[in-house]
């Protein structure tokens, strides 16, 4: 696997970088941020999420502790009734911050937890006991779901799983087994997910619209347009190129002015979001462009650059890009961003085929408009006749005289015959017909 530190940045890239940079800067500050990148297979997704696994710090939980219970707070079923100093005759052990992957066909039991079937079958103490599954192994970290739209496809449950999970922070999971007690706990498990929208079976967004609103951060991903990126990128590959350290700080280091909370409510307001999941992620982006930054404060500039990122699976192109000029229009000396909301990869391919759909729709009205035209004109003048009705109205004085029947009444010029009087070639054509005529 490639080391996330010799992995090459271009425009197509960018965006994800920094949303995973965020997210390991939550991390640090135990704030779940999730994130959920889209794009065309072969682009790099996998390789750059599986590669920042290799640079979370690592944590300090309660020897052995297969929860990954944190000393201070311990929350698992073994240890959360214990007292500090129970906790303290245990011991404590620094390991590395967990990574662990959700695959498309994973099944309840691996995911959430199961019977312990070594502890049961133990021939010198046999007990019922629980064996936990990815997430609650997960606790502190990171899990890793690459194709999430076919799982929530494919695994409804594992995806109801997830939203309790993604729900709150922390999140929470409930263990059932038959037998045992139900066991529910909370998890501090941040989610990480990839998907290719182009392929079956769709976008997140489509399949299961509410799981897309848990992701703090939607990514679009992008291709490298320049050709000098691939020759870096080969370079790369080569080792021709040295290493550049990662940072991250901390969330609780920065301020969040009140100017910025009652910008972000009139937002929500005046934009018509329809989840408040939408002006929280916003806030804590803000935040974490901040603590990359190295600031303790945050500005306009960091409100701009992520709200493609908090609100590109929640609202449309043209609704992101109107709500960037109105957070540029707040503080006409605020640094403009240099890339704007249409150009960003993803936003712009949902730009070009909002245009695309429109000029399909003004064509077809204009189709209808031109056939209801066509009739039109193909019918009686009836105005003509109601014209006329008027003058003859006006001209008789004292009343309005009665119209004659064949001026208002279009009938046939004779009484219809019955088809049993007529005689058979009056209503039925034949060739021998056609020859004596």
């Amino acid at each position: 696997m490639k080391a996330y530190d010799q992995l090459i940045r271009h425009e197509g890239n960018e965006d994800l970088f920094r949303a995973v940079e965020m997210s390991i800067a939550a991390l640090v500050s135990d704030y779940p941020f999730h994130i959920h990148v889209e794009g065309l297979r072969g682009t790099g997704k996998t390789t750059i999420l599986r590669a920042a696994g290799s640079i979370l710090p690592p944590i300090t939980r309660i020897k052995s502790c297969p929860y990954n219970c944190d000393p201070l707070s311990p929350h698992c079923p073994i240890h959360r009734a214990m007292s500090s100093e129970e906790i303290k005759e245990i011991g404590t052990e620094v390991i590395p911050r967990p990574f662990l992957e959700i695959s498309h066909s994973a099944k309840m039991g691996t995911v959430v937890g199961s019977i312990d079937l070594q502890k049961l079958t133990d021939s010198t103490r046999s007990e019922a006991a629980l064996l936990p599954g990815t997430i609650p192994r997960a606790h502190r970290g990171i899990v890793f779901i690459d194709e999430i739209n076919r799982l929530a496809d494919v695994s409804p449950e594992i995806a109801d799983i997830l939203l309790d999970v993604m729900g709150t922070k922390p999140g929470r999971i409930q263990v059932e087994e038959t037998g045992l007690h139900t066991a529910a706990m909370p998890v501090s498990v941040t989610i990480w997910a990839a998907s290719n929208p182009d392929e079956e079976p769709g976008s997140l967004t489509q399949i299961r619209r509410q799981l897309a609103d848990r992701f703090d951060f939607a990514v679009n991903m992008g291709r490298p347009a320049d050709s000098q990126a691939i020759f870096a990128i080969l370079a790369k590959a080569a080792g021709l190129v040295p290493t550049i350290p990662v940072h991250v700080g901390n969330m609780r280091s920065v301020t969040v002015d009140s100017d910025f909370r009652n910008l972000l409510a009139s937002i929500y307001v005046d934009f018509g979001l329809e989840s408040l999941r939408s002006v929280e992620a916003m806030e804590a982006g803000m935040v974490l462009s901040a603590v990359l930054a190295g600031r303790s404060a945050i500005d306009v500039a960091d409100m701009t650059r992520i709200v493609p990122l908090a609100l590109g699976h929640r609202t449309d192109a043209a609704t992101i890009a109107n709500i960037i000029k109105s957070i540029q229009n707040t503080d006409n000396s605020a640094p403009q961003v240099k890339e704007t909301v249409e150009n960003r990869p993803g936003v712009r391919t949902r730009m070009n085929t909002e245009v695309s759909t429109q000029l399909k729709q003004n064509w077809w009205h204009s189709l209808v408009e031109k056939l209801q035209r066509k009739l039109a004109s193909s019918r009686p003048n009836r105005q003509t006749s109601k014209d006329s009705s008027s003058q003859s109205c006006s001209a008789g004085g004292n009343g309005c005289a009665a119209a004659s029947v064949p001026d208002t009444v279009a009938a046939p010029p004779n009484k219809a015959v019955p088809l049993c009087q007529l005689k058979t070639e009056q209503y039925v054509s034949s060739d021998d017909n056609k020859i004596q005529r």
